[in-house]
């Protein structure tokens, strides 16, 4: 692998770090936020969602930029928005002012979602493919972890705090945004949709700097054919694309009814809800961030090696025992265990679905309709979040928190029933030959 390939792929799984730290950073201010302007439920639920109805957002319109102005200037307007929404959270002075900044960053995630995968499966050779992909996933946790630990360093630091916990997304969101100028334009994206055939060959000889001319001049040869044979009329909502349709919405969906971005959204206020204080709280949940990224580490090791069905499996059997664990300590009030059956579960997710979603959803579509099919899983993830994220404060009020869990529990049960039935093996396949093993009609 070239050292030019990690770096430009790197880069663009940075869109992930700002994500994660964009997603979770609230849960240090959500409580304080409520507070300082009075806000029912409702309302507080409506305000720590605002940022993912903008991921929802982003992600439906996200297939448009990315496809019409290049995947390179698509990343790059990300960095602005993050920016943007960074420093006007931590500026806003009224709740409704704080929704639009958040939305704004929201949006930028929604895009994200779409871009930065996207981007490194079209660059990436087919057999490190799972692990350049994946680095945005484990960008995403880092981006946890980092938001964990600023918020525990910066509270108490004002009365103000929360102020700063939103705004020092400022900083990272500035570097992103000029490291994306340096990074080339997808061959892909060349060849197919700019028809800049030289240009989209000069980028594969530069990220297979060992390969043969003969060999590249082939490479882009069977990417050009790949999109000849589906017009930019082809639909996108035919019979030949339901299999890669139904497994990218069912992946999104599974991944979010496992509960876990209520589950780190409200990680403090759900250790809280076990006996411990607000202080060991914030800590307990900068533990969540360290376990998510070891074993995203881990996931993103084994992806190539056990492959993507694999993991899926590993990470179903892990939700169930932990979920199911963690249902049966708040009805039996064993809190105890709580703490370490949310780490599991964060295990769980990270080695399974965790490590696979983004790579997986950008493997399974044709050249054609990756975007497309990039935005619907991207779509389906986060308004199934932005639900659960507005509705989870209600939740844990109308219901005993075991009942929560156990929800989460039993939907995990079918993701693992899905996995079995459905869901094929990705790795070690070019992205123009996974289309033939999905049976996709050219």
């Amino acid at each position: 692998m070239s050292s030019r390939l990690m770096l430009w792929s790197l880069t663009s799984a940075l869109a992930g770090f700002l994500f994660g730290f964009d997603t979770v950073v609230i849960s240090g201010a959500e409580k304080t936020i409520q507070a300082v302007w009075g806000l029912s439920d409702e309302l507080h639920g409506l305000a720590m969602a605002a940022a993912l109805w903008g991921t929802v957002l982003g992600a439906f319109l996200g297939g448009w930029p990315t496809e019409k102005y290049g995947r390179k200037k698509t990343l790059i307007a990300i960095g602005v928005l993050y920016f943007v929404s960074a420093v006007w959270s931590g500026l806003a002075t009224d709740v409704y002012s704080f929704m639009i900044a958040r939305l704004i960053g929201g949006i930028g995630v929604g895009i994200s979602t779409i871009a930065a995968p996207m981007y490194i499966s079209e660059i990436a050779p087919p057999g490190s493919r799972g692990r350049l992909a994946g680095m945005f996933q484990f960008n995403v946790v880092f981006g946890i972890l980092a938001a964990f630990l600023s918020n525990a360093l910066l509270a108490g630091i004002s009365e103000n705090d929360w102020r700063w916990m939103l705004g020092v997304e400022a900083l990272p969101a500035l570097i992103y945004t000029a490291l994306c100028f340096a990074i080339p334009e997808s061959p892909r994206w060349l060849i197919g949709h700019a028809g800049n055939f030289a240009e989209g060959l000069r980028v594969l000889t530069m990220i297979n700097p060992d390969r043969s001319a003969a060999v590249l001049q082939a490479e882009a040869e069977v990417i050009a054919a790949s999109y000849a044979s589906h017009s930019s009329s082809a639909r996108f909502w035919t019979r030949g694309l339901r299999l890669p349709i139904l497994l990218a919405f069912l992946i999104a969906f599974f991944n979010q009814l496992s509960g876990i971005n209520a589950i780190l959204y409200f990680a403090p206020r759900i250790f809280e809800l076990t006996g411990l204080g607000a202080r060991a709280a914030l800590l307990q949940s900068v533990g969540i961030g360290i376990t998510n990224l070891v074993f995203t580490f881990i996931g993103l090791w084994l992806i190539d090696r056990l492959g993507r069905r694999t993991l899926l499996y590993i990470g179903s059997f892990g939700y169930i025992a932990s979920l199911g664990l963690c249902s049966w300590a708040f009805f039996t009030e064993n809190y105890a265990i709580v703490p370490v059956c949310i780490f599991a579960f964060i295990a769980a997710h990270a080695i399974g679905q965790g490590a696979v979603i983004w790579v997986f959803i950008s493997e399974i579509f044709p050249n054609q309709h990756r975007a497309a099919g990039q935005t619907l899983g991207s779509f389906t993830h986060w308004i199934f979040a932005a639900a659960l994220t507005t509705f989870f404060p209600r939740m844990v009020t109308a219901f005993s928190p075991g009942y929560v869990f156990l929800f989460f529990c039993g939907m995990m049960v079918l993701q693992l029933i899905w996995v079995k039935l459905m869901v094929p093996e990705t790795k070690g396949v070019p992205l123009e030959e996974i289309q033939k093993q999905l049976g996709i009609e050219s």
